[in-house]
């Protein structure tokens, strides 16, 4: 598959359509990058690793779609992780293909086996709810990942948060028996019906952080009040050519 990319402030971000992604016949990892995670990066080098190696980096945050139009006068597409999830589910569902999703609580699990009965009902799917850790185990690594191999899902969907989904995924992409894989955070959540994504109108505003900051402000306040800002002064370096991609080449 030919994929459109455009270099934003040192990375490779999806240029096009969420409905122009497929599923592929060999292995491609699909990440997302909002202004939150840019920061993050640049203090995880293994985070930055994983994000930097995806083949699809979407631009889920309004910020990245800012920082094209200012820095490289392009218009791109938001692509949030929860419109990945969607088309994704559909193509599954018409093909009837597999999935497999490793994240989250058993409840949560629960509740998205559910709505996919009802509204997927032609895609097999197969769940695990991994222990709540900061870091697995040699053997709870092992078990996750023969699991995943038995079942040889056509669609990995990976829900840890961020940078921890990346980062796992990353580290154990070659030992995973699969085609598709994604790192999609809170869409678990959106998905179950535990938490709520905000409305349309929220989204298309590119205000959609702030119903969720007025929810969620303890978990919330450091990307909107730490990361944004800095986001903002490195894509004033990169505009005024003070920073540019060479400095991570």
């Amino acid at each position: 598959m030919n994929i459109n990319k455009l270099t934003i402030m040192s990375y490779d971000v999806f240029n096009g359509e969420v409905n122009t992604l497929s599923l592929s016949d060999e292995r491609q990892i699909i990440n997302t990058i909002n202004p939150h995670s840019y920061v993050t990066a640049k203090s995880d080098p293994l985070f930055q690793e994983a994000l930097r190696s995806s083949d699809i980096l979407l631009p889920d945050g309004s910020g990245i779609v800012i920082a094209a139009k200012v820095i490289n006068r392009a218009a791109i597409v938001k692509i949030a992780g929860a419109d990945l999830h969607e088309h994704l589910l559909r193509i599954l569902n018409a093909e009837g293909k597999k999935c497999f999703y490793m994240g989250a609580s058993q409840k949560t699990l629960d509740l998205i086996q559910k709505r996919l009965s009802h509204e997927y009902p032609n895609i097999v799917a197969q769940f695990y709810s991994p222990p709540f850790k900061p870091e697995f185990t040699d053997a709870e690594n092992d078990l996750i990942i023969d699991l995943i191999n038995r079942f040889e899902p056509d669609v990995l969907f990976v829900g840890m948060t961020a940078p921890k989904q990346e980062k796992w995924l990353h580290t154990h992409k070659n030992r995973l028996h699969i085609k598709t894989a994604c790192s999609i955070g809170a869409v678990f959540d959106f998905f179950a019906g535990t938490v709520r994504r905000p409305s349309q109108v929220w989204i298309d505003l590119h205000l959609e952080w702030l119903p969720r900051l007025i929810k969620e402000p303890k978990r919330l306040w450091k990307r909107n009040f730490v990361s944004t800002p800095l986001f903002l002064i490195d894509l004033v370096l990169y505009k005024t050519g003070i920073k540019s991609t060479k400095d991570y080449q």
